[in-house]
């Protein structure tokens, strides 16, 4: 009830009768006299007003349960939310999660990770109270070969979330690292549980750089934080809440056409490394030519020097730019 109640005071912007909390919610004054005061204890500043009611004054980074169940816009991804201050990992908790039977939809969050991790085994830099962390379980009744294209359809959403959010021109590296202004915002790591031609479920988890203003030196080149690009905070709960109503969308489309036939327009026209020279690094080959997109399966379209087109499915393949990191 209280992420409701928070809910209800942020799209009213003015005061809301306890009275009017009491039937739309069909609880009782004393009920919402405690969720209110459960609110304030957790930082909202509400300013209650005899005969007028509730009214959220105003609106500081609270990062948490209520938050985000507040700004959820979707009929399923990301519900329930689940929360935690500290994780070894979302992606971990989410397998854990998803083994004990976790409906499709969960979305596990974290304020902070001390084992976060990247393709490859790489360590991601997770401290608290800066970034984004969340991991969305998803339970396909799709093909197996279709699960990998699923990163594609959350890197689309995080660039659509971060746009929607803050007004950034958001853009894709392929297959799914989120970059603004040339540098990494954002990566992703997707695992699944499979058995024979059956999905049990498929983890996507997600770690976008908001406030971080400082990174390691092997990286800094190439990364940065939408604080950086944007010149403020960006609330963290409204972009993971924006996150999430675009890949519901986007999603059904993808389920709908069992390929991202109905994507690949608008991923293409995001796609940094479009019709840019690129360079292909595949286990035991190398070679470079003209991106040309991805089709339906997610494949990046690499034209040789010679006219012929590669499909470059993306597995432990890497991309790079000729002239740097895009």
């Amino acid at each position: 009830m209280k992420a409701k109640i928070l809910a209800l005071l942020r799209e009213r912007r003015d005061y809301v009768s306890g009275q009017e909390l009491c039937t739309r919610f069909n609880v009782s004054r004393t009920a919402v006299w405690k969720a209110i005061g459960q609110l304030k204890k957790e930082g909202y500043s509400i300013e209650a007003v005899q005969n007028r009611g509730y009214r959220l004054v105003s609106e500081v980074e609270i990062y948490g349960q209520h938050e985000l169940e507040s700004r959820m816009d979707t009929e399923w991804a990301g519900h329930p939310v689940v929360f935690y201050d500290k994780l070894p990992s979302t992606n971990l908790q989410a397998k854990l999660d998803a083994e004990k039977g976790a409906v499709q939809g969960t979305l596990i969050v974290a304020d902070m990770q001390t084992a976060g991790r990247g393709r490859r085994g790489r360590t991601w830099s997770s401290p608290a109270g800066t970034n984004v962390y969340f991991t969305l379980i998803i339970k396909p009744d799709f093909q197996v070969e279709l699960a990998s294209m699923v990163t594609l359809v959350m890197g689309l959403a995080v660039a659509e979330g971060i746009r929607e959010t803050c007004g950034l021109e958001a853009g894709i590296k392929w297959p799914n690292d989120i970059v603004v202004n040339g540098k990494k915002v954002c990566g992703m790591l997707a695992e699944m549980s499979v058995e024979r031609d059956f999905i049990h479920y498929v983890v996507i988890g997600v770690g976008i750089n908001v406030a971080q203003q400082e990174f390691a030196p092997e990286i800094a080149h190439v990364a940065t934080s939408l604080w950086q690009e944007c010149g403020y905070r960006v609330p963290r709960a409204e972009l993971t809440a924006n996150v999430m109503k675009a890949f519901e969308s986007y999603y059904e489309i993808f389920r709908e056409k069992g390929s991202l036939v109905g994507l690949m327009e608008k991923y293409n026209n995001l796609l940094v490394n479009q019709n840019r020279e690129v360079r292909v690094l595949a286990p035991g080959a190398e070679f470079q030519g003209i991106s040309r997109g991805i089709n339906e399966m997610g494949e990046l379209l690499v034209e040789r020097e010679d006219g012929t087109v590669a499909k470059v499915y993306a597995g432990e393949v890497s991309v790079r730019g000729m002239y740097g990191y895009v």
